[in-house]
C-alpha cells in the first residue's frame, strides 16, 4: 500500500469514528449537553485534526519528482488549511444558531437538522473542491476569480450582520416552499410533512432544511476559493494535483468534523467569538490579495519560498480575535438578536 493510499485510508476511518461518536453523543445524552462536556469533546476533535496534520509534516514521504519538502510542505498547508476552514465553520454555525433562533425551532428537532446540514455541507464541499482544483489547473487564471470572489467576501463578511443575510423571510426557497404548500404552525413537530383533514401541510422543518441547504451552497462558494488558495500558495512544482486535493478535501472535512459538539457549546458562550467574523474576513482578504498579486514574480516568489509566513498570519489572527472577544464584552448583538427572533414570531403568527 502506497503512502497517500494509507493516509486516505487513516483519514476515512477517522471520519466515520468522529462522525458517528458525535452522533452517538449527541443521541444517546440524557437531555442537551452541557457547554463543558461539549468543550472537551470539540478538544478532543481538533488534536485528532493537528495530530494528523503533524503526522504529515514529520512523516509523509519526499516525492522524488519534486524538489522542496513535501512534508513540511504537506504538514503546514493542512494545518494552515484546516485553521481557515475551521474558523469559517464556526463562523457558519453562528448562522446556524441564528436561523433556529429565528425559525423557533424545538430544541428536539435541532441535532436532526444540524446533522443534515453538515452531511450537505461536506458533500457540497468535495464537490467544489474537485472542480474548483481541476479548474485552477487547466485554467490558470481562474485563480484570480477566486481570488476576486474572496476579497469580496471578506468586506461583505466585515461590514454585514450575519442576521441580516439569514433572515428566513428572505430566503428564496423558504418564500417559494410557503407559497406552494400551507405551513403547519405546530413548531414541535419532528417531521417534514404533516396530513390535516386530506390537506398536506409542510412544517417547519422543511423550511430550516431549505434555508439551511441554501446557505450551505454560500458557504461552500466562500470557503473553496481560500482552501484552493492556501493550498495552491507555492505549491506548483512541490506537490502534485493529487497531493493537493488530499490537502484540500481533508482539512475541510476535518473543519466540519465535530461540529455537532462545538454547537452545543457555542450555544453558551457565543460572545467569545464576537470578533471573529472580524478575524476571518481579515483572512479571507490576506488569501484573495495574495491569489490577485500572483502575477507579480517577485511577491508569488517570496509567499514561495516563506509558505510558513501564511500558516503565521491565520494563527496571530484568530488568536488575537477570540482575546479581544473574551476581552472586550458587549450584550448588544445578543438584543439585537432577540428582537429579530421576536419580530420573526410575530411575522409567523398573522
Amino acid at each position: 500500500m502506497d503512502t497517500m493510499t494509507l493516509y486516505w485510508t487513516i483519514f476515512i476511518a477517522l471520519f466515520f469514528i468522529v462522525f458517528f461518536i458525535d452522533l452517538y453523543v449527541t443521541d444517546h445524552r440524557k437531555g442537551e449537553i452541557s457547554v463543558k462536556t461539549s468543550l472537551k469533546w470539540t478538544a478532543a476533535w481538533i488534536s485528532i485534526a493537528l495530530l494528523f496534520g503533524a503526522s504529515l509534516f514529520f512523516f509523509f514521504p519526499q516525492n522524488p519528482e519534486t524538489p522542496g519538502n513535501t512534508a513540511h510542505v504537506m504538514g503546514m498547508k493542512f494545518i494552515a488549511g484546516y485553521l481557515t476552514e475551521y474558523s469559517l465553520s464556526v463562523d457558519n454555525l453562528f448562522v446556524f444558531i441564528m436561523i433556529f433562533s429565528m425559525m423557533a425551532v424545538a430544541p428536539h428537532n435541532q441535532p436532526k437538522l444540524l446533522k443534515m446540514g453538515i452531511v450537505l455541507s461536506i458533500i457540497l464541499r468535495i464537490l467544489f473542491i474537485l472542480v474548483g482544483m481541476e479548474l485552477v489547473e487547466r485554467f490558470h487564471w481562474v485563480i484570480y476569480i477566486f481570488g476576486l470572489i474572496l476579497v469580496w467576501t471578506a468586506f461583505k463578511m466585515a461590514f454585514q450582520d450575519s442576521e441580516d443575510s439569514v433572515d428566513p423571510k428572505t430566503n428564496f426557497l423558504y418564500k417559494a416552499a410557503s407559497k406552494i404548500f400551507p405551513v403547519d404552525p405546530d413548531t414541535h413537530s419532528t417531521h417534514f410533512f404533516t396530513k390535516h383533514d386530506g390537506t398536506t401541510f409542510i412544517t417547519m422543518n422543511l423550511l430550516v432544511l431549505l434555508v439551511i441547504g441554501s446557505t450551505d451552497v454560500l458557504f461552500a462558494v466562500d470557503s473553496i476559493p481560500a482552501i484552493i488558495g492556501v493550498i495552491k500558495e507555492g505549491a506548483s512544482g512541490v506537490l502534485t494535483l493529487s497531493e493537493e486535493n488530499f490537502l484540500a478535501i481533508t482539512s475541510n472535512v476535518f473543519a466540519v468534523m465535530g461540529l455537532i459538539s462545538l454547537f452545543f457549546a457555542l450555544k453558551g458562550i457565543m460572545g467569545m467569538f464576537r470578533f471573529l467574523k472580524h478575524g476571518v474576513s481579515f483572512i479571507l482578504f490576506f488569501i484573495g490579495a495574495k491569489m490577485l498579486l500572483g502575477f507579480f514574480h517577485p511577491i508569488a516568489a517570496f509567499f514561495a519560498s516563506h509558505s510558513w509566513l501564511s500558516l503565521v498570519v491565520i494563527i496571530s489572527t484568530l488568536t488575537l480575535s477570540i482575546l479581544l472577544s473574551i476581552v472586550i464584552s458587549d450584550k448588544k448583538e445578543i438584543e439585537e438578536l432577540q428582537e429579530k427572533v421576536e419580530d420573526f414570531k410575530k411575522g409567523q403568527q398573522k
